[in-house]
């Protein structure tokens, strides 16, 4: 068991909870989805309820995760799309937090369960059509008639782009769920090879060097991979509410 990869993964009930024939139990998830909502409200509070013209560390932490977010919005969307910042701003920290945590021993990742990553891509995806619709109408739907497309292809183009649409929130869930699946896996398949190797004797200690450099490896890449899907997360997010805003581009 200690050394099974996929058990960190196993969803486990910790209040049971059925109400009308529907499974409603509090789970490790659940309990890891609350906690990276209060470590990032706290954080970003306790940073900035005593804000300072000359900014301390932790102060300029959160100044540098406003405007890091602001400038992609601003980049991909323009200065139209600042409307969707609250969303994106909340995607980003939520996604980065609770990827950090996820690198805690023993700590439950929720990025590595697809029905996570799934719900927050619905979100943006939701927040395109509520918003694009609202905004401009039936004319959002040239967002799947390219100009200057010649008649003669221009039904097969419109299906490609549907269903490159609707695909979106397959490739965008998928895309941060197998990430952080493969790189615990990883991290955890070298880990046991540490435990099972050490058990040997001398040898097997001597052994268990290599694997040991690599696990110390792989856990500062994971770390780095933790920022980067939350970044491509939020920077496709950007994309995605541009075309709410600009459906015609």
């Amino acid at each position: 068991m200690a050394n099974d990869p996929i058990h960190q993964f196993q969803i486990s009930k910790l209040i049971p909870l059925e109400v009308g024939g529907y499974d409603l139990s509090f789970t490790n998830a659940s309990l890891f989805m609350v906690a990276t909502v209060v470590v990032t409200s706290a954080f970003l509070y306790l940073t900035t309820s005593s804000r300072s013209l000359v900014p301390s560390r932790l102060q300029s932490v959160s100044e540098m995760s406003y405007e890091f977010v602001a400038n992609m919005l601003r980049d991909a969307a323009g200065t139209a799309g600042m409307r969707f910042f609250p969303l994106v701003f909340s995607l980003f920290m939520f996604v980065l937090m609770a990827n950090m945590l996820g690198m805690f021993p023993y700590f439950f990742t929720v990025t590595s369960q697809i029905i996570v990553t799934f719900a927050l891509a619905v979100l943006v995806v939701g927040t395109v059509l509520v918003y694009g619709f609202y905004k401009h109408g039936f004319k959002f739907l040239k967002l799947f008639v390219p100009s200057g497309v010649p008649m003669a292809v221009l039904p097969m183009v419109v299906v490609i782009e549907l269903i490159s649409f609707l695909s979106r929130p397959i490739s965008l869930s998928v895309r941060l769920f197998a990430n952080m699946l493969a790189g615990h896996i990883t991290l955890k398949v070298f880990a046991g090879f540490i435990v099972s190797l050490s058990s040997l004797g001398a040898l097997g200690v001597a052994g268990a060097i290599l694997p040991l450099i690599m696990t110390v490896a792989i856990t500062g890449l994971e770390f780095l991979v933790s920022f980067l899907q939350a970044y491509v997360f939020a920077v496709l997010a950007c994309m995605y509410l541009n075309d709410a805003v600009h459906p015609g581009h």
